[in-house]
C-alpha cells in the first residue's frame, strides 16, 4: 500500500516539479544576460590569445639553452643552462619593479615614470574615454593589465637570454645576473619606451611590429659589450691570429632547441597583434613561417659553398635568422616580400659569422650573427618593403612609399645601437671593476660546471669502479 501511494505521489510530482523548474528557468532568463556581450567577448578571446602566446614565448627559454648548450662544450654545459634557467626570474622581478613602467609608464618622450610595480590603473577602453591610468601607449589593446604585463615580461626576458649565448663559457655566473637586472630593469624598457611606450622614435613612424630592434637588436648590442669586455675564450685565436675552431658537444641539443624557438616564434609574432584578428594573425603568421624557411635555404646554400659541408650550425643559425629578420616587417609585408627578406638574412647570418670570427669577437653560439645583424637588417627592410597591401597599411621604398620610412628606420637603428651599446659597456664596465665579470684561467680550463656551478651536466658514476 505504502509503495502504490509513494508511486501516485513521484507520479504527480514530477510534472509539478518539472513545471516549476521550467518557469524558474523562464524567470531566471529575463532576469539575467543571457550571455556575454559582443565587446566582453572580444576581450575574453583577445586575452585568451595574448596569455597562449606569452606561455609559447616563455618556452622560447627552453630553446635559447638547448641551443646555446649544444653549441657549447659539454664541460660548460649545466652553466649556460643555469644561466637560461634563471634569467626569467630575474628578468621578471627587475621588471615589475620597474622595467614595465620604464617602458610603458606615462612620462616623457625618453621613459615613462610612472606605473612603479604595477601601481596605477589602465588606460583600459572599457574605462571609457574620459577615464586617465597611467599606461596610455597600451590602451590600443583592451585586454586586462596583467595580460599586457605578462606578455610584454616574456619579451624582456627573450632579450636577457640572448646576451647569454654572447658571454658563454667564460663569464661569473654572478656577474651575468647583475647584467640581467640593469638590461631588463633600465636599458631595455628606456629604448622600448622609444618605440612601443609613446616615445619619440615612435612619434617619428618608426616601425618594429614585434621587436628586431626593441628585442633582438637590444640583447646583440647588450652581448656585444660584453665580449668586448671579455675577450675571447682561451684558445680560440692562436698565436699567429688565426682562429681554432671549438665545436659544440651536442647538435642534437642544437636541433630541439632550433625547433622549440620556431615554435615559439609563433607565439612572438603573431601574439604581438594582442587581439584575436584573423587577418592580421594568419599574414603574420605566414610571413614568418616564409621568411624562416628561405633562410634556411640560403643560409644552408650559402654555408655550403663557403665552408665545402652543408653546416647544420648554420641551418640552425640561419632559420633563428629568418625569424629574427621578419620580427620587424611581419606586419607590413608582404608574404612575397617575407620571402625575400628572410633569404638575404640567411645569406647574412654565414657572413656575420665569418666577420666576427675574423675581427676576433668571440661569439660561441653566433648569437651576434642573429640576434644583432639580423635585427639591424629586418628593422631595415620595414623601410624597403613595408606595403600598403599588408595589414600594416604603409609604403616603404620600394613599395613606391617614398625614402620617408627608411630614413626613419636607419635614426631608430643607430639611436637604439649607440645608446645600448654605451650604457651596456658602462654596466659590464662598473660590473668588471667590483665583482670581476671573467673566471680564472684555471677555471676556464676545467670548465664552469665545476668552477661556478659545483656539477656536470654530464657526471661520471661515481660508484663506477
Amino acid at each position: 500500500m505504502k509503495t502504490k501511494i509513494a508511486g501516485t505521489c513521484v507520479r504527480w510530482a514530477t510534472p509539478v516539479l518539472l513545471a516549476l523548474t521550467l518557469s524558474g528557468t523562464l524567470f531566471a532568463q529575463d532576469a539575467e544576460p543571457a550571455g556575454p556581450s559582443p565587446e566582453e567577448l572580444k576581450v575574453m578571446l583577445d586575452t585568451l590569445w595574448v596569455m597562449i602566446t606569452a606561455f609559447l614565448v616563455f618556452w622560447m627559454n627552453a630553446g635559447f639553452g638547448c641551443v646555446e648548450a649544444g653549441l657549447c662544450r659539454a664541460k660548460n654545459a649545466t652553466n649556460i643552462l643555469g644561466k637560461n634557467f634563471v634569467v626569467f626570474a630575474f628578468s621578471t622581478i627587475a621588471y615589475w619593479i620597474v622595467g614595465f613602467a620604464i617602458m610603458f609608464g606615462d612620462g616623457s618622450s625618453f621613459m615613462g615614470m610612472s606605473g612603479w610595480m604595477l601601481g596605477g590603473a589602465d588606460n583600459s577602453p572599457a574605462m571609457g574615454d574620459a577615464y586617465q591610468g597611467v599606461f596610455g601607449s597600451l590602451n590600443w589593446t583592451g585586454v586586462p593589465l596583467l595580460a599586457k604585463f605578462f606578455f610584454q615580461l616574456v619579451f624582456a626576458g627573450t632579450a636577457a637570454t640572448i646576451v647569454s649565448g654572447c658571454v658563454a663559457e667564460r663569464i661569473h655566473y654572478k656577474s651575468f645576473i647583475i647584467f640581467t637586472l640593469i638590461l631588463v630593469g633600465l636599458s631595455y624598457p628606456i629604448t622600448g619606451h622609444w618605440i612601443w611606450g609613446g616615445g619619440w622614435l615612435g612619434s617619428m613612424g618608426f616601425s618594429d611590429f614585434a621587436g628586431s630592434t626593441v628585442v633582438h637588436a637590444v640583447g646583440g648590442w647588450a652581448g656585444l659589450a660584453g665580449i668586448l669586455l671579455l675577450g675571447p675564450r682561451r684558445g680560440k685565436y692562436r698565436a699567429d691570429g688565426s682562429m681554432q675552431p671549438i665545436p659544440g658537444h651536442s647538435m642534437a641539443l642544437v636541433f630541439l632547441g632550433g625547433l622549440i624557438l620556431w615554435l615559439g616564434w609563433f607565439g612572438f609574432n603573431p601574439g604581438s597583434t594582442m587581439a584575436a584578428d584573423p587577418t592580421g594573425i594568419a599574414h603574420v603568421a605566414m610571413t614568418t613561417n616564409l621568411a624562416c624557411c628561405a633562410a634556411i635555404l640560403s643560409s644552408t646554400i650559402t654555408a655550403w659553398l663557403m665552408l665545402g659541408k652543408p653546416d647544420f650550425s648554420m641551418t640552425v643559425n640561419g632559420a633563428l635568422a629568418g625569424l629574427v629578420a621578419i620580427t620587424a616587417p611581419c606586419y607590413f609585408v608582404t608574404v612575397g616580400a617575407s620571402a625575400i627578406i628572410g633569404f638575404v638574412a640567411g645569406i647574412i647570418v654565414v657572413f656575420a659569422v665569418l666577420f666576427f670570427d675574423k675581427i676576433k669577437i668571440d661569439d660561441p653560439v653566433g648569437a651576434l650573427s642573429v640576434h644583432l645583424a639580423n635585427g639591424i637588417w629586418g628593422t631595415i627592410a620595414v623601410g624597403l618593403f613595408a606595403s600598403a597591401a599588408a595589414p600594416g597599411g604603409k609604403d616603404g621604398l620600394l613599395s613606391g612609399g617614398g625614402f620617408e620610412l627608411l630614413q626613419t628606420q636607419l635614426i631608430g637603428t643607430l639611436a637604439v645601437g649607440a645608446f645600448t651599446l654605451t650604457l651596456a659597456l658602462a654596466a659590464w664596465f662598473l660590473i668588471k671593476m667590483t665583482l670581476g665579470i671573467r673566471v680564472s684561467p684555471e677555471d676556464e680550463s676545467r670548465g664552469l660546471d665545476i668552477s661556478e656551478m659545483g656539477m656536470e651536466a654530464y657526471g661520471a658514476d661515481p660508484m663506477h669502479k
